[in-house]
């Protein structure tokens, strides 16, 4: 699955901190935990389809950390989930929803592949099970982040964008045609989208991906 159930948060660190610990030239900078680019508190999300063991109840109340390495949700009572960025196929400001929030979809079949790569395959299993598995990891799943506070939507867009452009998809991907086919499966009336016309500004709210436009990546430093 895109998104994996967790009990406690990762290490991480703030830009500030990581700043200083390369600074300080360490043994291995593998070793460095990832930056903390945004926190927020008092946020809800829901997830269609949701996750086993992950109730409603569990999104109801919780913080969004949005570290370099994953986004991460963790709920008031302890139970929490990851995303690896590049299972977020879209992520975009959606105002026209009550509350507003941010909408993302999350790509099963990009877990699948990452999974694959780690995981040996077992034998014994039947056509049977190999076309349930195939159809549960097809899933297409939506994720809202719902934070309390309005004015937060942008900063956690503009996090969520500088984490993605750190995850560049590989040559030869085809998610170029994966985000058009997403974008129009997206409630269309729902989001504020950036066209790139009419003098509008990159940094402007309701950006979609900006990052995908004219291969245009994020350099932290």
């Amino acid at each position: 699955m895109a998104a994996t159930l967790i009990s406690c948060l990762p290490n991480f660190v703030s830009p500030e901190e990581h700043r200083s610990l390369v600074r300080s030239t360490p043994a291995s900078f593998n070793d460095i935990p990832p930056v903390l680019r945004h926190k927020e508190e008092c946020v809800s999300v829901t997830l269609e389809p949701a996750l086993d063991d992950f109730t409603d109840e569990d999104g109801k109340q919780g913080v969004l950390y949005v570290l370099e390495s994953a986004l991460i949700f963790m709920s008031n009572a302890g139970k929490g989930f990851q995303i690896e960025y590049p299972s977020i196929t879209l992520h975009a400001v959606s105002r026209g929803d009550t509350p507003p929030s941010i909408y993302c979809q999350l790509d099963e079949t990009s877990a699948k592949a990452m999974k694959m790569l780690v995981e040996p395959v077992t034998n014994g299993k039947t056509e049977e099970d190999d076309e349930e598995e195939e159809a549960e990891d097809d899933t297409m799943r939506e994720l809202s982040i719902i934070p309390s506070r309005t004015e937060a939507l942008e900063p956690i867009f503009e996090a969520l964008s500088l984490c993605a452009a750190l995850h560049p998809d590989p040559p030869g991907s085809d998610d170029e045609d994966d985000f058009d086919e997403a974008f129009i499966d997206a409630p269309d009336s729902s989001f504020e989208v950036f066209t790139g016309t009419e003098d509008e500004e990159l940094s402007e709210v309701g950006r979609v991906r900006g990052d995908f436009i004219n291969n245009n990546r994020y350099t932290p430093y």
